[in-house]
């Protein structure tokens, strides 16, 4: 079966961490585009970090500093390990990989979710205050 599998959603206080993982099942290529994106309620879903197959990794100004993509490739798992998390992280966050995106870069209206063919269901991330 081709597809996404994502864990390590939780609930953690302000400040806490979590690293959530995304494993790769069948996909045919190894090298493209993965990323995270998120959705809290009420919003749309947004990039929040993508690593390309050259490793170049690009986030959201809201998580700098704060979250780190990792990936060796398409078909080994993906992580991303948020530090200093804030109420305002709470979303579900969704894994995507795509062999050829128009765009693997994390700048608002060049990410386009339709370029991105697989998906994984979610994982929830809760941060209180």
């Amino acid at each position: 079966q081709v597809g996404l599998l994502e864990s390590g959603g939780g609930s953690v206080e302000t400040g806490g961490s979590l690293t959530l993982t995304c494993k790769p099942s069948g996909l045919p290529y190894s090298g493209g585009c993965m990323g995270w994106f998120r959705q809290a309620p009420g919003k749309e879903r947004e990039a929040v970090a993508l690593i390309d197959d050259d490793d170049t990794t690009t986030y959201a100004d809201s998580v700098k500093g704060r979250f780190t993509i990792s990936n060796v490739n398409a078909k080994n798992p993906l992580y991303l390990q948020m530090n200093n998390l804030k109420p305002e992280d709470s979303a579900i966050y969704y894994c995507a990989a795509d062999e050829f995106p128009p765009s693997c870069t994390v700048i608002p209206g060049q990410v386009d979710l339709d370029d991105f063919e697989y998906w994984g269901q979610g994982t929830q991330v809760t941060v209180s205050s």
